[in-house]
């Protein structure tokens, strides 16, 4: 998990995506986060954390479900959202954050 902690705290934006392989709903985000992916090339950095091999770094977010989507710039979580989200509201809240 370092290489998320240290992504996390530097001064661009990024998206951590906790879901978990059983769960309906995070399939569903599939196709949304390849799609946000797209859209945000290098201007962020996205992570997909599969919550039952990483569960000590989804409870220090308090993630209780999945999917559950975070934006962190500076080492801060600057927007979060759990369930089936739009890729334009994540983008939009992405270009809230992004210099």
């Amino acid at each position: 998990m370092n290489q998320i902690e240290t992504h996390i705290a530097g001064s661009k934006p990024v998206i951590v995506d906790f879901s978990a392989d059983w769960s309906v709903p995070c399939t569903l985000m599939g196709p949304v986060m390849h799609e946000v992916n797209n859209k945000v090339g290098d201007r962020a950095t996205i992570f997909h954390v599969d919550i039952d091999k990483n569960p000590t770094f989804a409870e220090r977010y308090a993630v209780l479900t999945v999917p559950t989507l975070i934006i962190f710039k500076d080492g801060m979580p600057l927007w979060r959202k759990s369930g089936v989200v739009p890729a334009h509201e994540i983008l939009e809240n992405l270009d809230l954050h992004i210099e």
